[in-house]
């Protein structure tokens, strides 16, 4: 068997695991979303709404938990219009993946692990403050030269996710959890295929080299660094974390590249909020800028974990 192949295989379990570790969150949430779209309808949306304002605070504490779910959760959710844009980038931040778990069994000091996750709950939550803010003042602005009302709330988009995979949400005495296993199923394929890709050419280039070649330019790191947490994939946090353990990344590197390990979450925006292929690319620049802009400020003001 050659090299590659033997990689083809290797990177299978490894996906499959990651795939199956997801469909708890994804099922979840799209019963809740059915049940929303169902019974509550604008009364739900509106108590959402109201409370939309902590939104980043609330979402950066829940990325904070380790676990690669919740970020897919929340694309959908955004999707669907029941989350702001600042409360996904805030959630996207500070998802930790498999950060905590490489963590504790490398024997990280306390004090190491928990400056970290504080630091990505932080940074999570000031950068979705940010956007909802600048959102706010555009959308303002927006209604003044119009001389309309300002919208302050995402639109409710729950029936266009529900046309676009064709789960029968819309047809009269479907089942909630029949719709649910639909869309969970439909959204798992998309992500295998994806993970599985990732997982291949991460294992195909090894991780030496690529620690070899962030050492060579600490700025240009930075921006390497980003680039590999966009991976949609757990393993990227893990190859992140474990070059920082083995000092063979700067701080700001590694904060860059767990900043904006959102795992498969942004594989699933695009793959939910297809018929807003603009914003989705407009999230990924803010994703991955909020990143680079915090890891480098970590690196200049020389902070250590």
């Amino acid at each position: 068997m050659t090299q590659f192949g033997h990689i083809l295989l290797s990177s299978l379990p490894d996906t499959v695991i990651d795939t199956v570790k997801l469909l708890p969150f994804l099922f979840v949430t799209y019963l809740i979303m059915e049940w929303l779209e169902d019974r509550a309808q604008s009364q739900s949306i509106h108590l959402l709404g109201k409370f939309s304002a902590a939104g980043p605070l609330v979402g950066a504490a829940l990325g904070a938990i380790p676990q690669c779910g919740f970020s897919a959760a929340a694309a959908s959710l955004y999707s669907g219009g029941l989350i702001t844009a600042g409360t996904l980038i805030a959630i996207f931040l500070s998802t930790s993946d498999e950060m905590l778990p490489i963590l504790l069994s490398a024997k990280a000091p306390a004090a190491t692990i928990g400056k970290i996750l504080l630091a990505k709950f932080i940074l999570g939550m000031v950068s979705g403050f940010a956007i909802d803010g600048i959102y706010r003042l555009i959308r303002k602005r927006r209604a003044f030269i119009r001389g309309t009302a300002v919208e302050e709330n995402e639109e409710n988009r729950i029936h266009e996710l529900c046309e676009n995979d064709h789960c029968g949400c819309e047809e009269e005495g479907h089942s909630p959890v029949v719709s649910a296993l639909k869309h969970t199923g439909k959204i798992s394929i998309f992500i295998f295929i994806i993970t599985y890709i990732a997982a291949v050419l991460v294992e195909s280039f090894g991780e030496q080299s690529v620690a070899a070649f962030l050492q060579s330019n600490q700025a240009l790191g930075i921006l390497i660094s980003g680039a590999i947490g966009l991976i949609p994939n757990c393993g990227a946090s893990v190859l992140i974390t474990t070059l920082y353990l083995d000092s063979l990344i700067s701080a700001g590197q590694m904060m860059t590249g767990l900043l904006v390990g959102a795992g498969v979450g942004l594989l699933v925006l695009f793959r939910t909020n297809r018929r807003h292929m603009r914003t989705n690319f407009k999230l990924l620049a803010l994703t991955y800028a909020a990143g680079v802009f915090w890891g480098a400020l970590i690196e200049i003001l020389g902070i250590a974990f």
